[in-house]
C-alpha cells in the first residue's frame, strides 16, 4: 500500500493582493512515486494565510474517499490552527479569546475536510531546497499569476 503525502503552500503578491495556492499530492511505494497530482488556484484579493489555508483545503476535499496522509505544510500558522488552537475555538463555540478568529469560514471548511480522513500535520522550513515544498510554492505562484495586475 502507497502512502500518500499533500504538500501545500500559499503565495501573495502584498498582504492582501492577488494570491495564490498550490498542492502536490504524492503516492509512494517506499522511494518510489506511483502517482502524483498538482492542484493551483488563486483569487484576486486575498491574504497569504487564506491561500495556504486553501491549499490544505484544496488537497483533502480533493480526496474522494478516506484516506490516511501526511499534509506537509510550510506554514505554521495553518500546521498550528489545526493541530492545536482549533479545539480550543471550538469549545469556545468558534470564538478565541480578545475577538474574531480570522479566516474562520476557511478553518472551519478544512477542520470538515481533515475529518473525513486520518491526517499527520507536519511543517517545514519554507524556501529551504524541501524538492516538494518548491514544486507546491511553483504551483501557488502559477495559480496567482492571472490575478497579477
Amino acid at each position: 500500500m502507497a502512502d500518500l503525502f499533500a504538500y501545500t503552500d500559499g503565495a501573495c503578491s502584498g498582504n492582501p493582493g492577488p494570491g495564490g495556492w498550490g498542492a502536490l499530492l504524492i503516492a509512494r511505494d517506499g522511494d518510489t512515486v506511483v502517482k502524483e497530482r498538482e492542484l493551483s488556484g488563486g483569487a484576486a484579493e486575498t491574504t497569504n494565510n487564506r491561500m495556504e489555508l486553501m491549499a490544505a483545503i484544496t488537497a483533502l476535499e480533493t480526496l474522494e474517499r478516506a484516506t490516511k496522509l501526511t499534509v506537509v505544510t510550510d506554514s505554521a500558522y495553518v500546521k498550528d490552527g489545526i493541530t492545536k488552537w482549533i479545539y480550543g475555538w471550538k469549545a469556545k463555540g468558534w470564538k478565541k479569546k480578545g475577538g474574531e478568529i480570522k479566516n474562520l469560514d476557511l478553518w472551519k471548511r478544512l477542520d470538515e475536510a481533515r475529518a473525513r480522513h486520518d491526517v499527520t500535520w507536519e511543517w517545514v522550513k519554507g524556501h529551504a531546497g524541501h524538492p516538494e515544498n518548491e514544486r507546491a510554492d511553483e504551483l501557488a505562484r502559477a495559480g496567482m499569476a492571472p490575478f497579477k495586475p
